[in-house]
């Protein structure tokens, strides 16, 4: 008889997605974006983060989700700057943009969203010119994200997309770039975490990033860019499919363009309670 660890077997199992496991992500996703859509109507000036919090808990469970997939992290203002803020005690001001990472969890698949909005509803000229900046790093990535490459091919890649946006958004010069350390680059000071990560039963699910991605699994894509000197802090994150011919959107059902976010919040009647 030959004895094998189940855990070493399963970890090369567990990246690549069934048809069945697609599925059931995709309802965690579906129940992730009805929180949202219910947010956009709650969210304004004097709200409370842990008050965001309760209304996505409300949402999770009333539309049979498991509750949430990790404790979300709702950052407004110059809290969004902190990675895993989870203290969500603060008070979301006007004038202030609101980070919000949350995932459902449906049967033991979770989901992973993140979206940031304008406290009051309005980007300001600057909030706007930073969340298009993160939406075009989080397009450029979904470009490039497919199978063959190393997750950490494929990052570096976004990396050097990012190194050219901060330049165009002011965040650095190409000076800057040019007497680098290579070990410290400058756009690490607005942008210090990873692009993407597994997806599936765990919320950073069993996977490597030294080898290949391949067909059938499923990926965030993350992107952020954090400001100190503004106390802004902005960060878009869907969930993706990797396929033979690059990847799927399995969020593209929720809004993400800044005009669709500043329509919504308009037009929802909801009030805080």
């Amino acid at each position: 008889h030959r004895y094998y660890r189940a855990a070493l077997l399963l970890r090369e199992l567990r990246p690549v997605k069934t048809k069945w496991e697609i599925g059931v992500i995709s309802r965690a996703i579906d129940i992730t974006g009805s929180a949202f859509m219910r947010l956009l109507g709650y969210i304004r000036p004097g709200v409370k983060e842990y008050g965001i919090e309760a209304e996505i808990v409300h949402e999770f469970l009333s539309q049979g989700g498991n509750g949430e997939a990790y404790p979300s992290i709702l950052a407004s203002g110059d809290r969004a700057r902190t990675l895993h803020y989870i203290a969500n005690s603060g008070e979301c001001r006007d004038g202030e943009l609101v980070l919000m990472d949350f995932g459902a969890q449906y049967g033991i698949y979770n989901a992973d969203l993140t979206r940031t909005v304008p406290v009051n509803g309005k980007f300001t000229k600057r909030q706007r010119e930073v969340y298009q900046a993160c939406l075009h790093l989080h397009r450029f990535a979904a470009s490039v994200l497919k199978p063959g490459p190393t997750v950490n091919d494929y990052e570096t890649l976004v990396y050097r997309e990012a190194e050219k946006t901060f330049i165009r958004i002011g965040l650095i010069t190409k000076s800057e770039v040019k007497n680098q350390d290579p070990e410290h680059p400058a756009f690490k000071r607005y942008l210090y975490h990873g692009i993407s990560h597994h997806l599936g039963i765990d919320v950073h699910d069993l996977g490597s990033k030294r080898k290949p991605i391949r067909e059938g699994m499923v990926f965030t894509i993350e992107p952020g860019i954090y400001i100190e000197e503004e106390g802004m802090g902005v960060r878009i994150e869907n969930n993706f499919q990797v396929t033979s011919r690059g990847n799927l959107d399995l969020m593209k059902k929720i809004p993400i363009e800044a005009d669709d976010i500043e329509r919504l919040m308009k037009t929802s009647k909801s009030k805080p309670s």
